[in-house]
């Protein structure tokens, strides 16, 4: 008798991640080493992979681990090296995959699917949680995941504290806070993915916040199954909902924590999941989630889309010195030009995040609304001007 569905359709996710990436890592390795290619056990034949030695919660580990050995991936600040080269007759050492795990349904879920699949694969499981320090108990609490991040079999695994700033709004400064924690955590441990454990219910939530705000296309899209420098963040439950998570959690006896910010109703995102959603399912009927989770995909392929006609175009409306031709900007269609504005900004400087649709629209006026106005000031004290027929955008 096979595990319950729920179990059955986590770990099935988890597999198919786990494979794109030790296929990525693969070629990766390869490119960087051409020699050693007969000396590594990654390849995928069949989709079976021979087995690496677990890593136990007891600290354990291959002789390979946390030695001069592991081989250095292409990390922000980090040039990429060739991995040590290794005899015929050794095996080299075992990637690392890390889960970011806060102790919820979902991440505790994650979990136990990583410490499941990870060493079918020969691939090694570690775990990371971070502490934002926002509500009393969260140190103990933070421990105690630790704990039974250990007892699924995943080593290493960290509790990470951090300060989690005002900048953007509760919310998004906890979000800044979190990932610096795990890209920091990542290079730390020398892992090549981190696992995170949003689900479908997430991304409809991300997609509605994002037509709330007015952002385009591009915040319609929601989160990307891949993500982060060198693609080291993975979404494995994107297509499963919140409540598959839970049971699989359920029938395998793993505690979870419901965390209260979840039904705070002083975030936004906890009166969408609360009050939000809920009305829109009773209004429209069942099946909302899912088709907010479509439009995202949908989405993500027209920006994608989009993005690349920028960057082949943006190189033809720019002059001779580098400036950008209003002419040549006005000829392109609305939504490839503002594309190209906001990346001429955020290279002046302008921080992304604060650079919102409201911005791009006033310097596309510049090109398309000419009437001679003054600089428009962006973030960043970064200004846009028109000046004779070329738009100049730059440090104010």
């Amino acid at each position: 008798m096979g595990p319950h569905p729920a179990v059955a359709a986590i770990r099935l996710a988890v597999r198919r991640v786990l494979h794109d990436i030790l296929t990525e890592h693969s070629r990766t390795t390869d490119a960087l080493a051409p020699d050693t290619r007969r000396a590594t056990s990654y390849e995928i034949p069949h989709m079976s992979l021979p087995l690496a030695p677990r890593v136990t919660s007891t600290g354990a580990a291959p002789a390979a681990h946390g030695t001069a050995r592991e081989p250095s991936y292409a990390l922000p600040g980090r040039a990429p090296q060739a991995p040590q080269r290794t005899t015929p007759h050794e095996r080299p050492p075992s990637p690392l995959v890390l889960v970011a795990c806060s102790g919820g349904a979902d991440s505790m879920a994650l979990a136990s699917a990583l410490a499941f699949e990870a060493p079918k694969l020969g691939i090694r499981a570690g775990g990371i949680t971070v502490d934002h320090g926002l509500q009393p108990g969260s140190d103990l609490r933070a421990e105690e995941v630790v704990l039974r991040m250990r007892e699924l079999g995943l080593e290493p695994v960290e509790s990470i504290a951090v300060t989690v700033g005002r900048s953007g709004g509760p919310e998004a400064a906890a979000r800044d806070a979190r990932y610096a924690a795990l890209d920091d955590a990542a290079v730390r441990h020398g892992a090549i993915a981190v696992l995170l454990g949003h689900t479908r219910d997430d991304q409809a939530e991300t997609v509605l916040l994002g037509l709330a705000r007015g952002s385009g296309i591009r915040s319609l899209s929601g989160m990307a199954a891949v993500s982060g420098a060198g693609g080291r963040y993975r979404r494995p439950f994107l297509g499963l909902d919140r409540q598959t998570a839970r049971k699989a959690c359920m029938v395998q006896s793993l505690p979870v924590w419901d965390d209260p910010h979840n039904a705070d109703p002083a975030y936004t995102r906890s009166r969408l999941r609360q009050e939000g959603l809920p009305a829109l399912e009773k209004a429209l009927g069942k099946g909302v989630v899912e088709a907010l989770a479509r439009t995202a995909q949908l989405s993500r392929d027209d920006a994608d889309a989009l993005d690349a006609w920028a960057g082949q175009a943006e190189a033809a409306v720019r002059d001779a010195t580098g400036l950008l031709e209003c002419a040549k900007l006005y000829a392109l269609p609305p939504a490839v030009r503002r594309r190209i504005l906001r990346r001429a900004a955020i290279e002046a400087g302008a921080p992304a995040g604060a650079l919102f649709a409201r911005h791009i629209e006033e310097v596309d006026r510049l090109i398309t609304g000419w009437r001679g106005q003054g600089a428009i000031n962006l973030p960043g004290k970064v200004v846009a001007q028109r000046q004779g027929g070329r738009l100049v955008i730059r440090q104010g």
